[in-house]
């Protein structure tokens, strides 16, 4: 039998069934919709108006607002984030706001529109229960000159010192198209007590000097850097720090240096390399302080190797504890065997994973591409690799001549996975043909591992 419909609440229009929904449920629906449908459900119900007086999560991002011009858009961003974040006085009855624990903002450098989005932030974080409070800030999308850029980024620095309070409750914050001097970053990294995250994207130092950040009580967590201009990056101390980015540094290799990170856990570069950035070893990046280290990415881009392998005793002291490696975007003539210095270096290493690919785009000013060559010791037996995974390589015999390598030198290797659908973001390469043709190259690279073999390693093709 069926249940009888839900008995609406009495004077309620009989149409407004989001009204007819408990608060909980209510909730659990705001936080899940778009901001449009939000806002469209919210025009259909009575009780909508009080929920966010309860919600727990905002995210609202400029870039989900229309309008004729970007000043519009911040009009309407704006105009959302008092709709969701004033303080209503409660009605008799109702019980006491929840907490607003996450709150994430995006939005345009806009002098309108700074002053009632900082205070509205103020007021939000002055009630003591935001746990995430993140900003996303980039320039108004207009042609935006290196003068101009750098007159956003002293307005930037303005802002954070008329609002200490809202900057000092940030836990993430990201900046797009700023230029900053140097001490500016480093009196933002300690005005903001709380940060944990902070991303600088297509950002630069007006100096055109070394960043160092030297914040031994920065409680920051992790740093991303992507297409940064400075001339290196020093990070001096930063020790609750466990994950640092670096992509696509136009400047000296290495692109960053590591002074006292004890807790750092992943590092990962990705880049390819210009016609004056010579290889470097790790040992030079790395410090010995990151004794913690589980986790290495490293991103070629099809171009030039700009690591130089080096004797395993540079690096064991930094590698003890690494369990993952990705190294992904070796171009296709290069040699694989180099790759097994870190598997020398590295005792406690679990899993490996490596990418070669044909790419056909070379940017302009790259660096020449030169084979890798490394010798493994004669003696070399790991017995802690479990997992070999290979995307996306094209030569069927150098696969597999490095596939044996490591399976002979990883005694106790338990599965080989070889994708057969590789998709390469540089060039787009991946059509129906292509994957028949890697799926039937694969095939033949395990039938080739397998006949005749006793080895217990399962070779899958994923």
């Amino acid at each position: 039998m069926e249940s009888p419909p839900p008995k609406l609440i009495a004077g309620q229009d009989h149409d407004d069934r989001i009204s007819a929904l408990p608060d909980h449920l209510l909730l659990d629906v705001r936080e899940r919709l778009d901001l449009r449908e939000a806002v469209r459900a919210g025009a259909l119900s009575t009780r909508w108006r009080r929920l966010p007086n309860h919600l727990s999560r905002v995210h609202l991002d400029v870039a989900r607002f229309q309008g004729a011009t970007p000043l519009e858009a911040m009009d309407a961003f704006t105009g959302a984030a008092r709709a969701l974040l004033t303080l209503v006085p409660l009605a008799e009855g109702e019980c006491v706001r929840g907490a607003l624990r996450v709150l994430i903002l995006g939005f345009y450098m806009s002098s309108p529109h700074l002053s009632s989005i900082a205070r509205l932030v103020e007021d939000i974080v002055s009630l003591g229960q935001t746990e995430c409070l993140e900003f996303c800030i980039s320039p108004l999308p207009v042609s935006n000159t290196a003068s101009l850029l750098a007159e956003i980024g002293q307005q930037f620095m303005s802002f954070s010192r008329a609002y200490p309070v809202a900057f000092s409750w940030l836990t993430g914050l990201t900046l797009q198209h700023h230029s900053l001097g140097h001490s500016d970053l480093t009196n933002l990294i300690s005005a903001c007590g709380g940060l944990r995250h902070l991303t600088l994207r297509i950002c630069r130092l007006l100096e055109d000097s070394s960043l160092k950040i030297d914040a031994h009580h920065s409680g920051i967590q992790e740093l991303k850097f992507v297409c940064f201009r400075c001339t290196r990056i020093e990070l001096v101390s930063l020790p609750k720090l466990r994950e640092v980015q670096c992509l696509y540094w136009p400047y000296e290799n290495p692109p960053v240096h590591f002074g006292y990170v004890p807790e750092l856990r992943h590092v990962r570069l990705s880049s390819f390399a210009m016609a004056w950035q010579a290889p470097f070893a790790l040992s030079e990046c790395l410090s010995r302080s990151a004794r913690n280290l589980s986790k290495l990415s490293l991103d070629f881009s099809h171009q030039m190797i700009w690591i130089q392998p080096e004797h395993p005793k540079n690096l064991a002291p930094i590698f003890r504890n690494l369990a993952s490696v990705y190294l992904f975007g070796i171009f296709l003539e290069c040699d694989l065997s180099w790759t097994l210095f870190i598997l020398e270096a590295a005792p406690a290493l679990l899993n490996i994973a490596l990418s070669q690919h044909s790419c056909v785009k070379t940017p302009e000013h790259s660096a020449e591409k030169t084979n890798v060559v490394w010798e493994p010791s004669k003696d070399l037996k790991h017995v802690n690799l479990k997992l070999l995974s290979i995307f996306g390589c094209e030569d069927e015999d150098k696969v597999t001549n490095y596939i044996r390598l490591v399976m002979e030198r990883a005694v106790g290797l338990k599965r080989i996975e070889l994708d057969s659908e590789y998709f390469c973001e540089d060039c787009n390469a991946i059509d129906l043909e292509r994957s028949k043709v890697h799926k039937a190259s694969m095939r033949r690279i395990k039938e080739r591992l397998t006949h005749g073999s006793s080895s217990s390693v399962e070779i899958i093709i994923i």
